[in-house]
């Protein structure tokens, strides 16, 4: 597997459970994506202890599933060739499945994000208007009535989402590592 692609949804639900972690696979991807987004500190050893918000947790298994997820999401949100994915329940399962996955992936980015961006992040006006909109999607509680339509409406909910965390990485990562380099 490339170190820029995601590892299986079931391998990281896996290695979750076994390490009892308090967030779900989604959750903790979203969570990963908004510390990286706001400007957290790249680091391998500790970063999953600052996500789940415990100081005293031990780094995951060196290329285990949720180690790969860091990797490959670290390459992901910085690649010039807007390669960054969600990770979400398979296309497989259920509409309602990835729905609420989605749902946990905004609620896991708000906290991330708001931990390494802090109150006042240096967003452009797109940027804040997208980060209002998941934090309504990370409030909303989904009904499914007609999976063609649901399906539909998920795909374009996940491709907003994924442009909106490459717009906010953006402006808290890259744009200040550009500014940084010219000065």
């Amino acid at each position: 597997m490339s170190e820029a692609q995601l590892p299986p949804y079931a391998a990281v639900v896996a290695e979750l459970q076994a390490l009892e972690a308090s967030l779900d696979a989604c959750e903790l991807h979203g969570s990963l994506c908004g510390y990286l987004s706001g400007g957290g500190r790249h680091d391998r050893a500790s970063w999953f202890a600052q996500v789940m918000s415990d100081p005293l947790l031990s780094p995951p298994e060196a290329n285990g599933a949720v180690d790969q997820l860091y990797a490959a999401s670290t390459r992901q949100l910085d690649s010039p060739d807007f390669e960054f994915e969600l990770l979400l329940p398979e296309d497989e399962r259920p509409v309602s499945e990835r729905g609420d996955g989605l749902v946990a992936w905004c609620r896991g980015f708000l906290g991330g994000f708001g931990l390494a961006a802090g109150a006042k992040p240096p967003l452009s006006e797109e940027s804040e208007e997208a980060l209002g909109d998941i934090a309504r999607i990370a409030a909303s509680d989904l009904s499914y009535e007609d999976p063609e339509a649901d399906e539909e409406a998920l795909e374009e909910v996940s491709e907003f989402i994924r442009v909106a965390a490459l717009l906010m990485h953006s402006d808290c990562v890259l744009g200040p590592r550009h500014r940084r380099k010219l000065n």
